[in-house]
Formats: structure tokens, C-alpha cells, sequence
């Protein structure tokens, strides 16, 4: 572990550890960022929801389906709707599914655990036997291939925990655009502190995901296995998303010759928090799918914000960016001061040293962020 007050490349993060030694957030308290963030999340909570119901659809209707032709349509197939599609009018659940492949391919909690024992493969073996009674040539691609369909349910969980997963933070994210619109969320602190209170009441709630087959449900993560919100979900959602995500296409080679991408998942700096929010509009950026969605739902207040910005609408997207990362800063914070091993108000030295040094390791991942830029 590294000591940031020794070393003078990283002093600028010291003062943040302080900051949440007294309870405050990584993003500076001010009208201005209250407004941004408190918009954005507005916005979000209103794409998430729409990408929450998408993904538990999809892993309880479009499961063990090869050729997934409709899977964004939530089961609403019609010339009208696909016209829309084809034109784009819609929003852009390939988004949704990034982050999915992000949280399964770095793994981490309870559930990517799960997915790699015996109970799940019995389980997934049980549903493949009851999809394809019927269809001898599908069980004799299973025979030949038997990890084929077990590794489509493991992607189909995914769809499902993630999709729970969002489930709870848009209503989080809704719920605290109500409370800013009637006066009773004003500073940051505020902001933070009714984020970790929504992660904290939902921490030990329960994911499962069952399939019906013939009128028969099958269950595929069961209640009674344990599996809950914030340490199967929540915190390998943050690690997969927020902190490493994926090498955008475009921006870095992926030639093992250049060393541009390193070889390690864990040395990934590639999430939100990281992004360069420059290239977003370009083709092959993910996040800009997400920008796209949210500028649709962007509340009037803080629409006008960027109309009055040097360039107006003409950076949209990437001013859309930046106060989501603003914003995901402050989720950071609650998940952060949630995990804290001993209380803040603490006077035993032994916790409080303990505290200290679980701040500074959070802040040793951040030298590389974009905490410095945002606060500016």
C-alpha cells in the first residue's frame, strides 16, 4: 500500500481523503454540481429503468435462443415498433448488454462464483433437457458441445442480476430527483448520503432468476442460495463498470506487440470514472450509446445549462459525459463510505488508523481518474 501523503505526484488526492474522513464527497459541494448531477441521475434513472426491463425480458423470454431477432422489443413486436428500430428511434439497449459482458468478463462476488459450481450446471442441464425435449438435433449439438447452452444460461444470469441490479439504482436515482424537485435534497453531502441509504436498504436483497418451460418454473439461482444486492451485484458492478470496463475500440491497438493494453484485468483503468469524455460521439465508444439515451431525457433545468455552454448543443454528448461522471463520482462516495470497515465519528485510534488506510487505497486506484478533472 502506498503512503499518497509521501508522495508529491499525488498530493492533489490527499485533500480528498480528508474529505471523506469528515463525511464529505469526492465532488465538491456547490448549486452548480447539485444541479448537474441531480439531472443527469434524473435522465439515468429513466434510462435505466427502460434497460432493466430489457435485460430481465431477455433472460427470462429470449433464454437458450439462438437467433435473439427480437430481444429488444420486450415482447412488443409490431411494424411500428420495428420501424422505429430500424431507424434508431429507440433506446440503445447495446449498452446495457456492454456493461453486462464487462461484469461477467472481470467476475468478482457471489454470483460469478455460482455460476462456475456443479448446483449450476445441474441446474442448467435440468432447463437445457426440459427447452429441447423435442429437438433431437439440439441435444446432439448438447452432447457434442455439453459447455455450449450451460454457457448461454451463465450469460442469461448475468442478464438477470444486472437487470435486478438496475432495477433498484433507478429507483434510487428517481427517487432523489423527487426529493431535489420539492426542496429536501440541496447540497452533495445530501445527494451521497441518500444514494448509500438506498444501497444500505436494499443491501440483502435477494437475486434470483427462475425460467418458465411448458407452465413449469425452473429455478436457476434459487433464494435459498444467498445471493443478495449489494455484494453480489452492486460491488462487482462498480469493479467491472465504474473502475476497469473494456479497451474502446479505436482508441488503443489491441496488438500484443504495442503494449498499449495491459495484460492483467486487474490493471484495467478503462471504466467511467477513467474515460476520456473527448472521443465520446465517435464510432466504437460505448458510452456514447448511453449519451445518446440520456440526452432524450434530460430535465429542462439542466438542458439549458449546456445551451448556454461556449459551444451549446454542438458538444452535447460530451458535456452529457462529464456530469455523468460527476455524478457517478458521488455514487462512488456512497459506495465508499457504505464499505467503510469502522464508523466516522469513531475515537478508537486502532479503527481510525484501519479507516485511514482503507481511504487511501481507494484514492491509490483514483491517481489515474478523473476525480482531479471533475472538481475543477
Amino acid at each position: 500500500m502506498v503512503n499518497i501523503k509521501n508522495k508529491p505526484a499525488n498530493k492533489p488526492l490527499a485533500e480528498y481523503i480528508e474529505r471523506l474522513q469528515i463525511g464529505e464527497a469526492l465532488l465538491v459541494d456547490s448549486p452548480r454540481n447539485v444541479l448537474e448531477v441531480v439531472g443527469i441521475l434524473k435522465s439515468y434513472g429513466i434510462v435505466l429503468d427502460a434497460y432493466s426491463k430489457n435485460l430481465i425480458y431477455i433472460a427470462e423470454n429470449q433464454f437458450l435462443v439462438f437467433f435473439p431477432f427480437f430481444k429488444y422489443f420486450n415482447g412488443e413486436v409490431s411494424w411500428g415498433n420495428l420501424l422505429r428500430h430500424w431507424w434508431h428511434d429507440r433506446i440503445n439497449f447495446e449498452y446495457a448488454e456492454y456493461c453486462m459482458k464487462a461484469m461477467m468478463w472481470h467476475g468478482g462476488g457471489g454470483l460469478d462464483a455460482y455460476l462456475d459450481t456443479t448446483e449450476f450446471q445441474r441446474r442448467a442441464e435440468t432447463v437445457i433437457q426440459a427447452k429441447f425435449a423435442n429437438n433431437p438435433l439440439v441435444k446432439g449439438i448438447n452432447q457434442l458441445f455439453p459447455d455450449f447452452l450451460t454457457e448461454n444460461l451463465r450469460v442469461s444470469a448475468y442478464y438477470s442480476g444486472l437487470g435486478q441490479f438496475w432495477r433498484v439504482m433507478a429507483d434510487i436515482f428517481l427517487e432523489l430527483s423527487d426529493l431535489y424537485d420539492q426542496g429536501k435534497i440541496q447540497t452533495i453531502p445530501e445527494v451521497v448520503e441518500h444514494i448509500k441509504a438506498g444501497l444500505v436498504a436494499d443491501a440483502m436483497k435477494p437475486i434470483t432468476y427462475a425460467v418458465k418451460i411448458q407452465n413449469k418454473v425452473y429455478e436457476i439461482i434459487p433464494k435459498s442460495l444467498g445471493l443478495t444486492f449489494l455484494a453480489d451485484t452492486a460491488i462487482p458492478y462498480v469493479e467491472a463498470v465504474f473502475f476497469r470496463g473494456t479497451p474502446f475500440l479505436g482508441t488503443v491497438s489491441y496488438n500484443a506487440q504495442a503494449y498499449q493494453i495491459p495484460p492483467d484485468q486487474s490493471r484495467f483503468q478503462y471504466g467511467a470514472l477513467y474515460a476520456d469524455p473527448l472521443p465520446i460521439g465517435g464510432a466504437g465508444i460505448p458510452p456514447t450509446l448511453l449519451m445518446q439515451d440520456m440526452r432524450h431525457y434530460l430535465p429542462e433545468y439542466l438542458h439549458e445549462i449546456y445551451r448556454q455552454s461556449p459551444r451549446g448543443e454542438d458538444d452535447l454528448l460530451v458535456q452529457i459525459c462529464i456530469t455523468f461522471q460527476k455524478s457517478m463520482f458521488c455514487v462512488t462516495t456512497a459506495t465508499i463510505l457504505g464499505l467503510m470497515p469502522y464508523s466516522l465519528d469513531t475515537k478508537e485510534p486502532s479503527e481510525q488508523k484501519a479507516n485511514q488506510v482503507y481511504f487511501e487505497k481507494w484514492m491509490d486506484r483514483f491517481v489515474t481518474s478523473r476525480l482531479v478533472d471533475v472538481n475543477k
